[in-house]
């Protein structure tokens, strides 16, 4: 007996964004058959693309043949694309490493059977409200699903592109722990769904996707492309895919269909436009009354120009060829940016001034040769400055007896790297840095080292395999003096003796409460379970 369709519209876009030259995702949908997919690849360019292709032209294939259950089909239909997928990868060393993550639908008999792998999302909307279904297989993700941050936070999370489940990386079976997410869910007539990538829901809040979807309900094609015009507008920063499904009554008043709606608010709104209109010409002729009304000292002043990206590198486009040089001539609110490739050099950070790398941990800070234990970054009386997305490295060629010095300073230190020092970052004096996802890991000595009257906040940052060298002695972290640490999710793992060493002056508690530690490692008694933030995370290019 087959099983009953619901009457879908269905439709969706992709596009590559406005930052990444090649698309990486793929949707599909199918009406007749109540199938609905996002894929979003990873691996980079060609790795990626192919395995979101295979995925589709698997997945497909399984679905489009209606035997067994919708849940035994979803599951069957990833399992064979993950595998074919892990198999190619291995036939190619352009393709090494590839893998997906995805997100399905199949609608029949007013249900929507859903597969899900990782951290594309499907939402349904109903009755003016938006409900996320599925979750979120990434650290980040989890904390927003937990109410631990709100969605603010996570979309400009400096973590948010890892996952710890994708479609490719390792060999499964469909019935697998911890692989896919099969869930099921009502499809009412009134009802419709959103599937999307992360570069719809990094950049484009649950509350506007609501709106958009209902303010175009009956016209699928406009919706999707207003969200992907919103994604773009907010920046662009990925690809960005959606497809949305809609019931036959979705949007619809009760008894009347969509087009007798949108042709009622139509007369109300030509009705309301004359009144409208006029008020708006009122309102512009005081805007501009008040505009040219001010004096010389409201207007703004020829120094209040738009901050600067300074770029530094080897490339052609390139303006400074060092980053000393860069710093020497940016201004408080210029971004020194620098592209992929290593800078063997000392720096010290100015007042104002945010050095970042271009793509995330493509810029590599090693010590200068010739220089005799050298720090690699130092800030000292600095009230405001940023580092963003840089590895400092030290090697046995080029070693460093310190990463990052910060002396009195208050600095952004996000989702870097820091590794092989003496010590990889040291906070001292009245400080008051915020350290967020950075990964500071095999460093000979103490990882973090905090003393003086300093106040970090330490969030989310990978704390691992520190002081191993120094015959297994030394802590992920020290304090001591007076210093007062804020650390929250924090993750320590392998570090010498102890994962945080504290003065008596701090309550271990909160820290023990809210920060994740390998058994036998913390400052006090460990969770008895590994907490999911010690799960094999993905970084996404």
């Amino acid at each position: 007996m087959m099983a009953s369709k619901t009457k879908l519209r269905c439709g969706g876009r992709t596009h590559p964004g406005l930052v990444r030259s090649n698309n990486e995702d793929r949707i599909y949908c199918d009406a007749s058959r109540g199938i609905l997919l996002v894929v979003d690849g990873i691996g980079g360019h060609a790795a990626g693309e192919k395995a979101a292709d295979v995925a589709v032209d698997l997945i497909r294939s399984r679905l489009e043949r209606e035997t067994g259950s919708p849940g035994d089909r979803i599951r069957e239909a990833i399992t064979v694309a993950n595998n074919e997928i892990f198999r190619l990868a291995s036939t190619n060393r352009d393709w090494r490493g590839m893998a997906c993550v995805l997100t399905l639908a199949v609608i029949e008999d007013g249900m929507a059977v859903i597969g899900h792998v990782g951290d594309s999302r499907l939402y349904k909307i109903r009755s003016g409200q938006i409900h996320k279904v599925t979750h979120d297989h990434s650290p980040v993700g989890e904390r927003e699903d937990s109410n631990d941050l709100s969605e603010g936070d996570a979309m400009r999370h400096p973590r948010r592109n890892e996952v710890y489940r994708d479609v490719g990386t390792e060999e499964h079976a469909p019935d697998d722990l911890e692989f896919i997410e099969l869930l099921q869910i009502p499809f009412e007539d009134d009802s419709a769904l959103l599937l999307c990538s992360d570069g719809l829901s990094d950049q484009v809040t649950s509350r506007e996707i609501l709106s958009t979807v209902e303010r175009h309900a009956g016209d699928i094609s406009v919706a999707t492309e207003a969200l992907v015009d919103a994604a773009n507008l907010a920046g662009g920063k990925d690809n960005v895919s959606v497809v949305i499904a809609e019931g036959p009554h979705f949007g619809s008043m009760p008894g009347a269909p969509v087009g007798a709606m949108k042709q009622s608010t139509r007369s109300l709104l030509g009705r309301a436009a004359l009144f409208v209109s006029g008020l708006a010409a009122g309102a512009l002729l005081v805007a501009v009354f008040l505009r040219f009304g001010q004096s010389r000292q409201e207007m703004p002043s020829p120094a209040s120009e738009s901050h600067r990206i300074l770029t530094v590198g080897s490339a052609g486009d390139a303006q400074f060829s060092s980053i000393a040089g860069a710093l020497a001539g940016a201004r408080p609110g210029d971004t020194v940016e620098l592209l992929s490739g290593e800078y063997r050099e000392q720096v010290t950070l100015r007042e104002g001034i945010r050095l970042s790398s271009r793509l995330p941990r493509t810029a590599i800070l090693r010590a200068p040769p010739g220089v005799s234990g050298p720090i690699s970054v130092t800030a000292e009386g600095i009230k405001h400055a940023e580092v963003a997305g840089l590895r400092i490295l030290a090697d046995q060629q080029l070693p460093l007896a310190l990463g990052v010095l910060l002396v009195n300073s208050a600095v952004d230190l996000d989702d870097c790297e820091i590794a092989g020092a003496g010590t990889g970052i040291e906070i001292r004096g009245n400080a008051n840095p915020i350290l967020r996802a950075n990964s500071v890991h095999d460093n000979t000595g103490i990882g973090i080292l905090i003393s003086g009257k300093s106040a970090p906040r330490l969030s989310h940052n990978d704390i691992v395999r520190n002081g191993r060298k120094a015959g297994g002695s030394l802590p992920g972290i020290l304090v001591s003096g007076d210093a007062q640490p804020v650390l929250e999710g924090n993750i320590f793992a392998g570090n010498g003796s102890q994962a945080v060493v504290l003065p008596d002056t701090v309550d271990p508690a909160p820290i023990l409460k809210f920060n994740f530690f390998q058994s036998g490692e913390p400052i006090g008694h460990p969770p008895a379970e590994t907490p999911q933030g010690l799960k094999q995370r993905r970084r996404r290019p």
